[in-house]
């Protein structure tokens, strides 16, 4: 009987290891049908976006042993790129990582989008997510968020804001805001981060709203005051700075956040792989570090749960962006 039991369990390890080995071997087979994976960014070189998607990159060429091409396709706030994967070729062989503008802010800010976020993608994964951060010029009279409401609507029209762009995260963010709070401040929209946070440690305009690893080193410098976090829980890399949510405004939230999609015909089975394949990905003890020190927090989860995400964020957006007036052309 022992002999017998012996036997059995060979064969059941035998049997399990063959399936492993077919399963490995259909999964890399779904991911590509050519021997390259094409991965297109929608943020320029050096943007967080472009970090995030090399380390996701060089992992998953270690994992499903294929060559995998990265491009850069950052024009006019990530759509083009965004439009680029969704007319690509659904067989498996082009994803890209695209974020909050081009999937759930611009259908309501261009007059005329070439693609559907919701009809002409398919989710894959969302990836990261990362809290905006209110922040003044460290010569405004304001040490908290309370006393920056309370300055800010004693003072009407006289201060102004910057941003990263018309229609960003940052943009909308302080709109969310504004609305919220009964504020009224001018918007003085810049060409990206460093620009904008560069305007509010001069003293050209009072505040800000945008990334925490934009901000730190002018926090450092003393140029820089940091008031509260757009997301609904406090930001690890800022303990103590609390949320807009906890500070009067329960449900507030504006969060940046970035994700894996394929054109919409792509196959389940390939969607499903994928999704399967970057979730190892992004909890690899490396890649979680690397992600995390950008300033990300990892998300995961099923291509249902991101596509859910989605349209969620768009229903959020929606009225900010018709209140605000927003629009690019």
């Amino acid at each position: 009987m022992t002999k017998l039991r012996q036997t059995i369990d060979e064969r059941r390890r035998c049997l399990l290891g063959a399936a492993a080995v077919s399963l490995s071997d259909s999964t890399i087979a779904q991911l590509s049908s050519s021997r390259t994976l094409r991965i297109i960014l929608t943020a320029p070189p050096g943007s967080s976006i472009d970090v995030l998607g090399r380390v996701i990159a060089d992992k998953m060429r270690e994992r499903i042993g294929h060559a995998v091409l990265v491009e850069n396709r950052p024009a006019a706030g990530g759509t083009v790129g965004t439009n680029e994967i969704a007319k690509a070729a659904a067989d498996g062989s082009t994803i890209g990582l695209s974020f909050t503008g081009p999937l759930a802010t611009a259908p309501f800010l261009y007059a005329k989008l070439p693609y559907d976020p919701v009809k002409d993608l398919a989710p894959i994964v969302l990836v990261g997510t990362a809290p905006n951060v209110l922040a003044v010029n460290a010569a405004l009279p304001v040490k908290s968020f309370t006393e920056f409401l309370a300055y800010a609507r004693q003072n009407p029209g006289k201060l102004n804001y910057a941003s990263v762009g018309n229609g960003s995260a940052s943009h909308l963010s302080m709109e969310l805001l504004k609305t919220e709070a009964g504020l009224f401040m001018l918007h003085i929209p810049y060409n990206g981060a460093p620009p904008a946070v560069q305007a509010v440690a001069a003293g050209d305009v009072h505040v800000v709203m945008s990334n925490p690893t934009t901000l730190l080193p002018m926090v450092q410098s003393g140029r820089v005051r940091l008031l509260a976090v757009t997301s609904r829980q406090r930001w690890a890399g800022l303990r103590d700075l609390p949320t807009i949510h906890e500070s009067g405004f329960p449900g507030f939230e504006a969060i940046a956040w970035n994700g894996f999609v394929a054109p919409a015909a792509t196959a389940r089975s390939v969607i499903e792989s994928l999704n399967r394949e970057i979730n190892a990905v992004l909890v690899a003890p490396d890649v979680k570090t690397r992600i995390e020190a950008s300033g990300w927090q990892i998300a995961g989860g099923s291509a249902e749960s991101f596509g859910a995400f989605i349209r969620a964020e768009q229903a959020r957006w929606q009225p900010v962006i018709r209140r605000s007036g927003a629009r690019i052309d």
